[in-house]
C-alpha cells in the first residue's frame, strides 16, 4: 500500500515519531519518560529510525551533562504523515461483508 512504511510501523518506533512531530524537538531522556522506555530499547528504535533518514540527534551540554536532542527530519516528517494516511486509508476502507 502506498505510503505504508514498515520502518515507522512498528509500535515503539510510531510513538517516537508521534512524539517528535507534535513535539518538534525533544530531549532523548523525555521521550523516554513518556514512551515510558528503557533508554537501551529507544536507543536501539531511535537507531533504525536515523539509519532510515527519519530522525536525527543534536548532542549539547545542558547543566554540565551532555544531552542528546531528536527531531524528525523533513523525510521523516513525510514518511510518518503518509504512514498515518496510509493507516487511515486501511481503516476507513469498507471491508467485505461476511
Amino acid at each position: 500500500m502506498e505510503g505504508f512504511d514498515a520502518t515507522i510501523h512498528a509500535p515503539n518506533r510510531l510513538r517516537v515519531c508521534a512524539l517528535l512531530d507534535a513535539a518538534g524537538e525533544a530531549e532523548f531522556g523525555l521521550v523516554q519518560q513518556q514512551l515510558s522506555l528503557s533508554a537501551s530499547a529507544l536507543s536501539k528504535h531511535v537507531t533504525v529510525l536515523m539509519e532510515a533518514g527519519y530522525v536525527e540527534q543534536r548532542k549539547a551540554v545542558r547543566d554540565t551533562r551532555q544531552r542528546v536532542w531528536l527531531r524528525l527530519t523533513s523525510r521523516g516528517r513525510d514518511a510518518y504523515h503518509g504512514h498515518i494516511a496510509a493507516l487511515r486509508a486501511i481503516v476507513g476502507s469498507p471491508g467485505p461483508i461476511l
